[in-house]
């Protein structure tokens, strides 16, 4: 009988811990989706996913502002290739990414919304 008391308490803990676990990964989902709305409802990122960029002029603006530290194949890179980036980030990450410099060396960029544009859509092509 204390076999099956205790067998009984195991299947109860198991399921709490079950329980507790799924609401954890809710709350963990419920705030990646909120952070995710926020940075959509970002005025500046929502002008710039609005629109249509043009690839030329992003590898211009690429070519003078990024490719000191993310041109490649040099053996003198700063930073990490960009090649594939958008295979990688959402289009707003890659965005908050090079407006915050959140990750030094790498300076803030203030682009304008169209020059952003440009460059996302060159940054898809690479």
């Amino acid at each position: 009988m204390n076999n099956q008391l205790a067998d009984t308490k195991k299947e109860v803990l198991l399921q709490w811990i079950s329980l507790v676990g799924l609401a954890v990964l809710l709350v963990i989902l419920f705030i990646i989706l909120g952070v995710n709305q926020f940075q959509v409802s970002d005025p500046y990122i929502k002008n710039v996913l609005s629109l249509q960029g043009d690839p030329v002029k992003g590898h211009a603006i690429f070519r003078m502002n990024c490719a000191g530290c993310h041109e490649w194949p040099t053996d003198s890179q700063v930073g990490p290739s960009l090649e594939g980036i958008s295979q990688h980030k959402s289009d707003v990450a890659i965005i908050n990414q090079i407006v915050s410099g959140q990750t030094p060396p790498m300076p803030q960029f203030q682009a304008n919304e169209q020059e952003m544009a440009d460059l996302l859509s060159y940054l898809k092509e690479i």
